[in-house]
């Protein structure tokens, strides 16, 4: 080929590439990330001073897990700050570096942590916006290869882009010339989390994905696509990455709120979570009508396979056939609510009208949310009383002025559980506060169980923060079987509060602290840190969620037909465990003829039933069918309880309001 020839088809070549993006570029509202970066750069050398200050503050103040990380990973993140804060003393505004760099070297101090809930967040035009490409990687297994070889196939597109033979089940092979696997692993180490199966899951999404409030932009203007096409073909395309505006969280997390500071939250997932939205989900956000987790006045269903739900950015309900039966599938995408009773009584709402033989709970790429919602949910599949796993500050003078300015409740964040014990610490010299749940135990508690069948919580490595602490209730309440489709899930258990709120905490309610270290953050920016970690109940009493996460009892490795065909095979799985499983039933039926109650029971695979009235013990029956019972002097509106015991073992439980 003549080299006209050569240009005219590099030419075409991309020509076919503008082509292929116009229709996703319309639907982005998208712009080349060049030219978004061009916009990027005003902070001056006083406010990165500021930040850096401010930086310091927090993780040597606020930042419960500091120690554990030093140790852990052999980090010193002060250090490195000190070291950033004295270098820009010998600088000025005419040497300064450029401001993506100093915005890298922060962003690297604060993933060197390892912890997902302690980020330095971009300052305007990054804060709201994400860098993407028009498609999504996935990796799966082949189950007939025991050496257990990667595969990362194409799971989705965004709506109008073509390239050949390209879309669901191409195989990607090499990323700008780096094998696959290699690729995910190298940016894996740069968006860390906080064990080996994070890493991985980290650096897969942000190949393609990335929040620009939390992860510097790409270094490259476009990536060089090396797959296996649909057609068996060897194929290779380059794409640009785009920068368009994400979806609005569902807080404002600087708020003096109760919603603020009882957040779990890993903000990278639920940036990316509202992000695949915007791309990939429109249908969902034209029904929440662009709002994050939206409750709607009346239930709605994405899909007709779907049930109708108030909470469609939220959960996704639907029967699913398997080898081993049809079951209950019920899809948790976020606890990032602001009604977390709400949020509970709806997942009881879906779970009641789905099959009642086993219920299969899924959380996969759960960032988290309301610590509130995941803990109240717990409850509703167990007999056994729920404890809240507790939290701990670490022990500083600064968490000990927040907490004795709170310590009543003046604004509605109640600190008063920690005040003593902080108070103490200075002369007993202990690291850390009392141990105190968050969750109140009352509201953990006060439906008690409407599912009564069999779950089984499908796990990943994404799975965070709330998500890790609703996993660590469901091990430690021995409510069923965890299947995770990686060997950990993200092990990320804290409470997360931003500098914003910090700040907002000495100065509310008026008047504000004069001696408040905290100073407002430049152009927007901001800081997040891990103020409370979460320890463990059960038979793991008192063993952090950070770093170690909850291990599966059993796993599973994404297929192909996995990946492009509905999660069969993970559901099959999922399906033959929760067909082991019995299968229990405790039905009550009840009516009031004066002061007279009369109690009917039917139950399956219960030999014992012990019933209770506003919590005193009535009779206890054993049940060889069904059977009734009359309670004499019972006023409308007395709470009955019914407790089943099989062995006795208590297996199942029930409420009825007279």
């Amino acid at each position: 080929m003549t080299r006209t020839g050569k240009k005219t088809a590099a030419a075409a070549k991309r020509t076919a590439a503008r082509r292929r993006t116009t229709a996703a570029v319309k639907e982005a509202a998208a712009v080349p990330l060049p030219d978004f970066l061009d916009s990027a750069g005003t902070l001056t050398l006083d406010q990165r001073r500021l930040l850096v200050d401010q930086a310091l503050l927090l993780l040597g103040e606020n930042y419960v897990h500091l120690p554990l990380k030093v140790a852990m990973h052999a980090v010193n993140p002060l250090q490195r700050l000190r070291v950033l804060r004295a270098r820009m003393e010998r600088q000025t505004d005419d040497t300064m570096q450029e401001e993506w760099m100093f915005h890298r070297e922060m962003s690297s101090i604060f993933h060197s942590v390892r912890d997902l809930h302690t980020n330095y967040l971009l300052p305007v035009p990054f804060a709201g916006k994400i860098a993407f490409l028009p498609f999504m990687i996935e990796k799966c297994y082949d189950p007939e290869d025991t050496g257990g070889n990667e595969h990362y196939l194409i799971t989705r597109t965004i709506t109008g882009y073509q390239a050949p033979q390209f879309g669901p089940g191409a195989e990607v092979t090499h990323w700008n010339g780096t094998p696959i696997a290699r690729a995910v692993a190298l940016n894996g180490a740069v968006f860390a989390g906080s064990n080996d199966a994070a890493n991985l899951a980290r650096g897969l999404e942000s190949l393609t994905l990335r929040p620009l409030v939390i992860q510097s932009p790409p270094d490259e203007d476009w990536v060089t696509l090396t797959y296996i096409g649909l057609d068996g073909s060897n194929q290779e395309l380059r794409e640009q990455w785009k920068v368009a505006t994400n979806l609005p969280p569902m807080t404002d997390l600087d708020a003096v709120s109760a919603a603020s500071a009882l957040m779990g939250l890993d903000l990278d997932s639920d940036e990316k979570s509202r992000a695949k939205k915007v791309l990939y989900v429109r249908d969902v956000v034209e029904l929440e009508r662009g709002q994050s987790s939206a409750e709607l006045a009346a239930p709605a269903a994405v899909t007709g396979a779907d049930l109708p739900t108030t909470m469609p950015g939220v959960f996704r309900a639907r029967e699913v056939i398997t080898s081993s039966g049809n079951f209950g599938h019920l899809r948790i995408f976020t606890f990032s609510v602001q009604d977390p009773v709400a949020f509970r009584d709806e997942f009881v709402r879906l779970a009641a009208i789905l099959p009642q033989n086993g219920l299969i709970v899924d959380v996969r790429d759960n960032g988290g949310g309301h610590i509130y919602a995941s803990e109240f949910t717990l409850q509703t599949m167990t007999p056994r009383r729920i404890s809240p796993e507790p939290v701990q500050f670490i022990s500083t003078p600064l968490n000990l002025k927040i907490c004795r300015r709170h310590k009543d409740n003046p604004a509605g964040i109640d600190l008063g559980p920690w005040f003593d014990s902080l108070d103490l610490a200075i002369e007993t010299g202990a690291q850390y506060s009392a141990a105190k749940p968050i969750t109140p135990e009352d509201g953990a508690n006060d439906v008690g169980q409407t599912y009564h069948g069999p779950v089984v919580l499908i796990t990943d490595a994404r799975v965070y923060s709330a998500t890790d602490i609703f996993t660590a209730g469901f091990a430690d309440h021995e409510i069923g079987i965890i299947l995770g489709v990686d060997d950990n899930t993200g092990a990320g258990g804290a409470n997360v509060w931003t500098h914003g709120l910090l700040a907002s905490l000495l100065n509310e309610p008026p008047p504000p602290d004069e001696t408040s270290p905290y100073i407002a953050l430049p152009n927007g920016a901001n800081l997040r840190v891990a103020i409370r970690r979460t320890l463990r109940v059960g038979k793991l009493a008192g063993t952090p969620v950070e770093d170690l996460g909850v291990k599966p009892h059993e796993t599973h490795r994404m297929t192909k037909a996995d990946l492009l065909d509905g999660n069969v095979d993970l559901l099959n799985r999922a399906g033959a465990l929760l067909a082991a499983l019995p299968v229990r039933r405790l039905d009550l039926k009840t009516s009031l003829s004066g002061t007279t109650l009369t109690v009917a029971i039917d139950a399956q695979s219960i030999d014992r039933v012990d019933v209770y009235l506003d919590e005193r013990p009535i009779s206890s029956e054993d049940l060889t069918g069904p059977l009734s019972i009359d309670i004499l002097e019972v006023n409308p509106g007395a709470l009955l309880r019914a407790d089943g015991y099989t062995s006795g073992t208590l297996v199942a439980s029930r409420r009825v309001t007279v």
